[in-house]
Parts: C-alpha cells; sequence; structure tokens
C-alpha cells in the first residue's frame, strides 16, 4: 500500500494526530531563575527542560571560618587571621604571658647560676667538689621550674586561643575579659593536662639516660657501642611515640576548654575525633610547625648575625665599659623580639588544633550544621538555641539557654 500525499512537516496548524494545535508548556513559578524546588517530574512546579539550573551558594561565613568542613587553604589563613581579627586578646595577652616567662626565667636562672659559681669559687678545696655539686643541682631545679613556669603560661594562652577560634567561628568577637571569663573553672584542667604531659616527657628521657648510663658503665668498648645504639634507638622511638600520641591527643585542650569536658573525657573525645583522620591531622600540625619555625629562624637568624657583630662596630677603640654597655643594649634588644616573635608562633600554634578539632566535627558529626542553625537563630533574635559547642556530658547542670561565653 502506498500513500500518494505529499510529506509535510508536522507544525501548530496542521497536528500529526489531527488533535488541536499543541500550546507551549506554561512557565511554572516554583522554577523561576534562582530557584529550587523538590518537585517530582511531571508534578506541578517540577524543572522543565531547558530552565536554567539552580545557582550554587557558598557556604556562609559569619566570622574566622566558612561554616563547612575546613581545607588546607582554610585552616592556613585561619590560622593567621586569628591574630588580625581579635590581636588584643590574642597577641597582647600571649605577649603578656611570655614577657613575663621569659624574664621570669631569666632572672631565675641567672640569679641561681650567678650565686652558686660565686660559692663555688670562692670555697675551699676540702669543700670545692659538694658546693660544686649543690650549686648544679640548684640550677637544674631553677631551670626546671622555668620549665613549668613557661608550661603553665603555654597552657593558658592555648586555652585563650581555642575559646577565641571557637567563639570567631560564630562572628564572635569577644574581648580578653570576656575569654578569661569562658575559661574560668578550666585552667586548671589545662595545666593538669600539660603538666601530665611533661610528666611522660620527663619519665621517657630519664628512662633513656638510665638505661644509656649503666650500658656506659660497663667500661669496655662493647658496653659503649651498645650504649651508643640504645640511646639513638631510645630517642628515635621516642620521637615516633611523642608525634603518634601528640596527634592522637591534638585536641584535648579544645575539648577542656570549647566543650568544657573533664580530663578523662576529654582525652578520648580527641582520640575518638583523630581516629581515621591521623595523617591528614598529623600533615597540618606538622605543615604549619615548619612554616611558622622557618619564618622564626629567618627572622632571628639576622639579629644573631648582628649581634655577633654588634659588639665590635659599637665600640671601635676596645674600651670595656662601651662594650659592656653595647652587650647589654644587643642582648635586650634580642629578648624584646624573642619574645615578640614567641608570642606570634605561639598563637598560630595554638590555633590551628582548635580549627582542625571544629573541622573533624563538622566532618564527622555534622557540626557545621549546628553551627549554622546557632547563627540563624541568633541573626534572627532567637535566643532559645542552645550554644552548640557545649554537649551534655560536658554541662549536665547547666540549662540549655545558659552559656559561660558571655561577650564582654
Amino acid at each position: 500500500m502506498s500513500d500518494n500525499s505529499p510529506w509535510q512537516s508536522p507544525d501548530s496548524s496542521n497536528p500529526v494526530d489531527g488533535s488541536q494545535p499543541l500550546a507551549p508548556p506554561a512557565p511554572s513559578a516554583a522554577y523561576a531563575p534562582g530557584t529550587t524546588s523538590a518537585a517530582p517530574h511531571g508534578a506541578p512546579g517540577a524543572p522543565q527542560y531547558g530552565a536554567p539550573a539552580p545557582s550554587w551558594t557558598p557556604p556562609p561565613k559569619p566570622g574566622l571560618i566558612p561554616l563547612a568542613p575546613l581545607g588546607l587553604g582554610a585552616i592556613l589563613s585561619a590560622s593567621l587571621m586569628v591574630l588580625r581579627r581579635n590581636p588584643r586578646p590574642t597577641f597582647g595577652f600571649a605577649l603578656l604571658i611570655m614577657s613575663i616567662v621569659m624574664i621570669a626565667s631569666l632572672v631565675l636562672v641567672g640569679v641561681v647560676t650567678f650565686a652558686g659559681v660565686e660559692r663555688t669559687l670562692s670555697a675551699s678545696d676540702a669543700d670545692a667538689a659538694a658546693i660544686e655539686a649543690g650549686a648544679t643541682a640548684g640550677t637544674i631545679l631553677s631551670a626546671l621550674f622555668a620549665v613549668v613556669l613557661s608550661l603553665i603560661g603555654g597552657a593558658l594562652l592555648q586555652g585563650i586561643v581555642s575559646l577565641e577560634v571557637a567563639r570567631g567561628a560564630v562572628g564572635e568577637r569577644l574581648r580578653l575579659r570576656g575569654l578569661w571569663a569562658a575559661a574560668k573553672g578550666r585552667i586548671w584542667a589545662l595545666v593538669g593536662w600539660s603538666a601530665l604531659v611533661a610528666a611522660a616527657a620527663i619519665i621517657g628521657i630519664a628512662l633513656i639516660a638510665g638505661i644509656a648510663v649503666l650500658l656506659f658503665t660497663w667500661g669496655d668498648t662493647a658496653g659503649i657501642v651498645i650504649g651508643v645504639l640504645v640511646t639513638l634507638f631510645g630517642i628515635a622511638a621516642s620521637v615516633f611515640l611523642a608525634a603518634w600520641l601528640g596527634t592522637f591527643f591534638a585536641f584535648v585542650p579544645s575539648a577542656l576548654m570549647i566543650e568544657r569536658l573533664p580530663l578523662g573525657q576529654a582525652i578520648r573525645r580527641s582520640w575518638s575525633l583523630v581516629k581515621g583522620s591521623f595523617w591528614r591531622t598529623f600533615g597540618i600540625l606538622l605543615l604549619i610547625m615548619v612554616i611558622v619555625n622557618t619564618v622564626s629562624s629567618v627572622v632571628t637568624a639576622p639579629l644573631s648575625f648582628i649581634g655577633g657583630l654588634g659588639v665590635g662596630l659599637l665600640n671601635p677603640t676596645g674600651d670595656e665599659d662601651a662594650a659592656v654597655v653595647a652587650f647589654i643594649a644587643l642582648y635586650i634588644v634580642t629578648i624584646v623580639v624573642s619574645i615578640v616573635i614567641s608570642a606570634v608562633t605561639i598563637v598560630i600554634q595554638s590555633a590551628a588544633p582548635a580549627l582542625l578539632y571544629i573541622d573533624m566535627r563538622m566532618r564527622k558529626e555534622g557540626f557545621d550544621l549546628e553551627l549554622t542553625r546557632f547563627v540563624e537563630a541568633r541573626n534572627a533574635g532567637d535566643f532559645s538555641v542552645p550554644d552548640p559547642y557545649l554537649t551534655l556530658d560536658s554541662s549536665p547542670r547547666r540549662a540549655p539557654d545558659a552559656s559561660p561565653y558571655t561577650a564582654s
């Protein structure tokens, strides 16, 4: 059978099936450009073919960081931005604490050492050995006291910086008084954790040194060789163990200060957050430490070089009094620069674990949604949403709308 009628293209005036002309689909208001619709295909308001795709909306950034899982660049920039965003309670407090710690340590160790040397030089031959041993012990004890003092100062700074990062993430900018009020009741827990870490390090060093001394006392060549090998192996094993445990426990200060957890829960909390992300956490912390120390070395190296030549340049005549004055002046300048650099580096290195702590909670717990909900509610004037940083375990006696983070 054949059809002799000529072929015609279908159009609105000559439909293929003989029905009414085809009308174009009506545009859907629910899928206007820049909007999205959850309606299924074919239902009223569903997206039509040819309609523009919904535009991507970046995560909100109310303050220090965007409320989404953080990349390496965001963590690095935020670690540096902590200083610039709120310098008075971060850099100012760090400068004050580091000045007190360094000056007190220098004065204490210097006075004890000078007194011990003076007593040793003025002692008789019979008492010289005993006085020298006592002076050495006094110098060691004063150095240990300086370490304890720096430990307490570092713990205070780490707590304040952790709280600043947490409040900065939700757009809050607290003064030092507000941050100190937030840290109230948690400082000694942080100092206790730092003391625990220091005690573990001292025990490890003493154990390696004791074994090495016992091997060296054999007196023969074999004992000395074995002692050297054991010492090297012990140092390498200690560095590996310190890096491994230090990474898993890097979030303990943040859990102590931000979530206000007891020490035991804070240790378990840090371990659970790092678990499964060890190499990422270790790599970022190591990278930040290398960057900070490299920049610090670049800044201090010229100062050390100038200090070595400074006395001769400032005192070309060789006058002893002028040489002493020049040495004291250069020494004071070196101390001041060292304090400033130490304050900057400790703030950056304290901010990095706090940022990683928030990042891991976003990745594992959907914490970015809780932070966004809190920020949106607060901006809308709704203060019934509880603080997202506080868990039930950390504040069982606190009302949902009560928070230690009070702006000042």
